[in-house]
């Protein structure tokens, strides 16, 4: 059924958004320029803080405040600033119809949430699964066909975490068409651990920086812990007028309640970073639109379909600097939770002192 591949591992048992108001023409100029750049070096320094400007201890307001800065005005980035403060909520706006964003790549949204689909040859990887079978049928089925796309033809489900909102019509799928799901180690021993409505059985295991080959399609699946702790981000090629781009999708947005967790996604936000620009990443995805003006961007590339420039392509600089805010941002969280810690120390102290001194 599938060609060649690096095989899959099977486990041995079961177990408001504040960005620059920008015309479409603008928007799309500012990623036709940045495209232009996709060869050149990353605008950013390798280091948090330029070195000009770095506070000598930054706090987590400095940290706030530098994303800002690298983000401007390009939506993209404001987008992945507003999703990564603590106390966003993310909007639910309406599901938009399916939509090819490149020849080979598929958005079927539901607007919080969305699945990828990459074309294939010999068939689709499909790249997570909304959150139930009813939307599996409605949006990915039903999307794909509308595409003039075969949903009978999906081979592999890279659930990238193990989540609900990504993991939910991966069984109905499965048992519809035969396809593989294919989850971190430590997503599925999650999903094992909590017995979630609609968890897929358990079937292949991702390892990391695993090739997953179809169709003379290859995807790189890279663990990227944090988010959850299985939390995957693939990068793969975007085919657009015979030209081939490459395109990764961050596999988890939030950053956890624990400040180790956040330390960690931290850490596979900096690996990431460093395979995206290896890869010569050109294209930013993301599972939720929120988080990369993804909606806004579908619908400039359909109002356009034959337009020159695709908002999808923000070129390599502008990959590297959405990596480097994202790092920024969660230096910045871990800050604010030191902080937090030291306020409550310094409280509890002051009051001991009065108790004492009064009792």
């Amino acid at each position: 059924m599938n060609e060649p591949q690096t095989e899959p591992t099977r486990p041995a048992s079961p177990q408001g958004r504040p960005h620059g108001a920008l015309t479409r023409r603008r928007f799309w100029q500012l990623g036709a320029a940045a495209a232009a750049t996709a060869g050149a070096a990353s605008l950013l320094p390798e280091r948090a803080f330029a070195e000009t400007s770095a506070p000598a201890d930054p706090t987590a307001q400095d940290y706030f405040d530098h994303a800002a800065e690298l983000a401007g005005d390009n939506p993209v980035l404001t987008s992945i600033v507003s999703a990564l403060t603590a106390g966003y909520t993310p909007p639910r706006p309406p599901a938009p119809a399916p939509l090819r964003i490149f020849d080979n790549v598929a958005v079927l949204s539901v607007g919080f949430v969305s699945a990828t689909a990459i074309l294939t040859p010999r068939g689709i990887i499909l790249i997570d699964a909304l959150d139930n079978p009813d939307e599996a049928e409605q949006y990915i089925v039903s999307g794909l066909r509308s595409l003039r796309a075969d949903p009978s033809t999906i081979r592999y489900i890279v659930v990238t975490h193990g989540h609900g909102d990504h993991f939910g019509g991966a069984q109905y799928l499965a048992d519809q068409y035969g396809a593989r799901v294919m989850m971190a180690p430590a997503d599925w021993d999650l999903l094992a651990s909590t017995s979630p409505a609609n968890a897929p059985t358990r079937d292949l295991d991702i390892t990391d920086g695993q090739k997953l080959t179809l169709g003379g399609t290859t995807v790189t699946l890279n663990h990227t812990p944090g988010h959850t702790p299985g939390t995957v981000s693939p990068i793969f090629p975007a085919q657009l007028r015979g030209r081939t781009h490459t395109a990764m999708l961050w596999g988890g947005t939030n950053p956890p309640a624990a400040t180790a967790s956040k330390e960690t996604y931290l850490a596979s936000a900096l690996t990431f970073a460093s395979r995206t620009k290896h890869a010569g990443v050109d294209i930013e995805l993301s599972n939720h639109a929120f988080a990369d003006y993804g909606l806004e961007r579908m619908e400039e590339l359909r109002s356009a379909p034959n337009g020159r420039e695709n908002p999808f392509i923000v070129g390599a600089s502008t990959a590297q600097r959405f990596m480097k805010i994202v790092e920024t941002m969660l230096r910045g969280r871990i800050a604010q939770d030191q902080e937090a810690t030291t306020t409550t120390a310094t409280t509890m102290a002051a009051t001991s002192a009065h108790t004492a001194g009064c009792c």
